[in-house]
């Protein structure tokens, strides 16, 4: 059989056995033209086989009259498709993350506090307006949640959230002011 009558026997039975005689002899070709546009193997594998998955209602419903250059479109499309899907989904390279997190991980252990840093901390802390100071601790040291330092102070839920906003700009300042100045 040839191909017009491959593509009428599979439109009126649905056979993938008959789909599959339709589509075998061009694999290699629909591989070769996804690895031009992909440049992965495996991805380009997986390209030919999702495209052989469209086929089965697109070849149903639409009316292909050279099957061999309709094919070759829709691969390119396929894959045009797939590399626009890619350049909005962000590439993230593991390894590089990995080796980040241990940089910051062995600078944290390098930035290891004094109990001179921590009478810093103290003396500027006491620098805060009462509301800051409160709502610092609370938050930080106590480790409690904005609903509950707002019950405790009797303040209003933004009130409190601006007080441990701004004390912690005040405190960044003045740690660092005599961090410079020792």
């Amino acid at each position: 059989m040839n191909e017009k009558e491959l593509l009428t026997q599979y439109k009126a039975t649905g056979s993938l056995a008959v789909l599959g005689k339709l589509y075998a002899p061009y694999m290699s070709l629909l591989y070769g033209v996804c690895y031009k546009y992909l440049q992965d193997a495996e991805q380009s594998q997986d390209a030919v086989m999702q495209i052989f998955e469209e086929l089965i209602p697109k070849l149903r419903t639409h009316e292909v009259d050279n099957f061999k250059s309709w094919l070759h479109v829709y691969t390119k499309n396929y894959c045009l498709m797939q590399l626009r899907r890619d350049k909005r989904r962000p590439q993230v390279d593991i390894d590089d993350n990995i080796i980040e997190s241990e940089q910051q991980l062995n600078n944290v252990e390098e930035e290891k506090w004094t109990e001179g840093d921590y009478e810093k901390l103290e003396n500027c802390l006491q620098t805060l307006n009462k509301e800051q100071e409160q709502c610092v601790r609370l938050f930080y040291l106590e480790q409690m949640c904005y609903k509950d330092i707002a019950e405790k102070t009797q303040l209003d839920l933004n009130k409190v959230k601006s007080a441990i906003q701004n004390g912690k700009r005040n405190l960044r300042i003045c740690m660092e002011s005599n961090k410079n100045g020792k």
